[in-house]
């Protein structure tokens, strides 16, 4: 399994790049520091959650970390997404 070091490595490097959602929601997102924010809200999402969700990977859907996480729809997208992360 890719260090989560390497994931966020990875997650930077395709900063402004086009991710989906599992329901097919377009969005890019800016990296700031340890955090995220995606282009469809205006909060951020920090490293720590990538981190929480990274651990238990690979899920189904953004349902399973929605308690675990802020949002889970953009975590999940991002970490199942074959230029972050190609074992998924």
């Amino acid at each position: 399994m890719i260090s989560f070091e390497e994931i966020w490595k990875k997650i930077i490097e395709h900063e402004g790049e086009v991710f989906y959602t599992k329901t097919g929601k377009q969005f890019t997102y800016e990296v700031i520091g340890d955090a995220i924010y995606p282009s469809r809200t205006n909060y951020r999402i920090p490293k720590t959650d990538f981190r929480k969700a990274y651990q238990i990977i690979p899920i189904s859907g953004p349902g399973k970390i929605n308690k675990v996480v802020r949002g889970p729809s953009y975590i999940w997208a991002i970490l199942h997404d074959k230029r972050i992360n190609p074992e998924i």
